[in-house]
């Protein structure tokens, strides 16, 4: 237990705009641990954060809370199951820990791969439903947990996944907390089924509130998925279950350069076509901010273009990956504007090509001679169908409120990063931002998108502000809001 102001201090913030020093920090060392700190936590009224790899962008991390921090201890690879191709993980267990031992010796892997992955935990993974550059591959977080180990404020800890008719019968039939837990996510399910199946953005990358539809029958009433994204306001979790998938050993990238980064958003669905295991965007102006900050990231080694699509495609044999990749230059000469393409089968150069990519938040962070940029708008997504005519209104956007920013992401996915030069020092700047936050808003659910497409709601996309979360005393487990709109019931 670390509760001096030196730790308290290290623990106030993440990588967001928020800094909120915590109560105290609790390390443990095992899942009772976590039970007993959860315990002193309730006999107090006190709130509770499970805590990742502190890498969040929207103030997850950060809260007046008792922070658990599993990653010193509770990291482990529990489990590899190569035939049910499932994996068991701590909570502090950091993601390429999982794949080294997944994808060398089974050539399997977890999809899901943030730019963060020598650094992000699983527990953090889970809290915020994080998704990546293979997420066209293998899909978000949600899609890929089996099975959870939670445990609750009150203490209870269960085993929670999909349940059938039969198992929840059982499960009410036994009583107690546990039954009563799923008799009322049956009865909010029940009562709010139509209006979910109706309202619920159907693409790849929302992961904005709380997962609902899961909940759904024709969804199995997954309980483990719908609380995945929760971001520690429901439970805490002891363990998962996670599912992997074949990692296709043989890769080449291909980037295709365009006139703008909108034609290139715009030729998304054609692309999509030849299925892809990963499908990046980016614009003239990120490689610009890489060439001003001498990042030394090869910038040169994209064809002619204002902005281009990263492709990946990948095989069980170098032949068969190639052969792929060329069908898919080949398809690029008959469309629109015939977009340049350059392919890349030499080990080296395609880390440098990807590289380019998982540098975009390093390279649009303190450019020299320009204002500060910040999050606060950060992986909105909309339908991939729709990607290009969404971005061309974005910029309009943007101009109107007179602001700046690179256009880059998981265009496969429809999920758009940027980071924009807000002033967020004075009440002018703070009300404009407010306003472009609003009109943001609109735009893209205008698009039928979500406000956040990767890195989770947090303090920012839930409308939190700083003045109110002194009222996180009272609630049980304490992340992104105070205000109500993400609290545990």
């Amino acid at each position: 237990m670390r509760f001096d102001p030196a730790s308290r201090a290290v623990y106030a913030a993440d990588a967001s705009n928020y800094r909120q020093p915590p109560i105290g920090v609790v390390i443990p060392r095992t899942k009772d641990d976590v039970v007993a700190a959860v315990a002193v936590a309730r006999r107090f009224g006190v709130p509770v954060l499970a805590r990742g790899g502190g890498t969040s962008l929207a103030g997850q991390c950060c809260n007046a809370a008792v922070v658990l921090d599993f990653s010193k201890y509770m990291h482990h690879v529990l489990e590899v199951d190569p035939e049910r191709r499932i994996a068991r993980v701590e909570p502090g267990c950091i993601l390429d820990h999982l794949r080294s031992k997944t994808v060398e010796p089974h050539r399997l892997t977890y999809a899901p791969d943030p730019a963060t992955h020598g650094w992000c935990t699983l527990g953090g993974m889970l809290g915020n439903n994080s998704c990546g550059v293979h997420s066209v591959m293998g899909g978000r977080t949600a899609d890929n947990v089996v099975e959870l180990e939670v445990l609750t404020y009150d203490g209870v800890r269960m085993r929670v996944g999909a349940t059938s008719d039969e198992a929840f019968r059982d499960i009410v039939r036994e009583g107690g907390r546990r039954a009563e837990i799923y008799r009322g996510l049956a009865s909010l399910r029940d009562r709010y089924a139509d209006r979910i199946r109706a309202r619920y953005p159907d693409i790849p990358r929302r992961v904005s509130g709380y997962n609902l539809d899961d909940l759904l029958p024709e969804r199995d009433f997954h309980v483990a998925r719908a609380l995945v994204g929760t971001e520690a306001t429901c439970v805490v979790v002891l363990e998962a279950t996670v599912r992997l998938v074949h990692d296709p050993p043989c890769r080449v990238v291909v980037v295709l350069g365009f006139e703008d980064v909108f034609a290139a958003a715009d030729h998304v669905p054609q692309v999509l076509e030849h299925e892809p295991i990963a499908l990046e965007g980016i614009d003239r102006t990120l490689v610009s901010h890489m060439k001003d900050k001498h990042m030394h990231l090869h910038p040169d080694l994209l064809p002619d273009g204002e902005g281009w699509l990263i492709v990946e495609v990948g095989a069980d044999t170098e032949e068969e990956a190639e052969a792929k990749a060329r069908r898919l230059a080949d398809a690029a000469e008959d469309m629109p504007g015939s977009p340049s393409a350059k392919i890349f089968d030499d080990d080296e150069q395609e880390e440098q090509v990807w590289n380019l990519r998982e540098s975009g938040l390093g390279a649009t962070a303190h450019v020299p001679n320009q204002p500060r940029s910040w999050p606060g708008w950060e992986d909105a997504a909309v339908p991939p169908a729709r990607l290009g005519d969404y971005l061309r209104d974005f910029r309009a956007l943007l101009d109107q409120h007179g602001y700046h920013a690179a256009l880059y992401g998981h265009f496969g996915d429809g999920c758009i990063h940027c980071r924009i030069d807000f002033n967020l020092i004075d009440q002018e700047g703070i009300d404009r931002y407010k306003a472009f936050a609003r009109d943001a808003a609109d735009l893209v659910t205008r698009y039928g998108g979500s406000l956040s497409g990767e890195h989770g709601d947090g303090q920012s996309a839930a409308g939190c502000c700083p003045a109110c979360t002194a009222s996180s005393w009272s609630r049980p487990f304490a992340s992104s809001s105070a205000c109500g709109t993400r609290t545990a019931g």
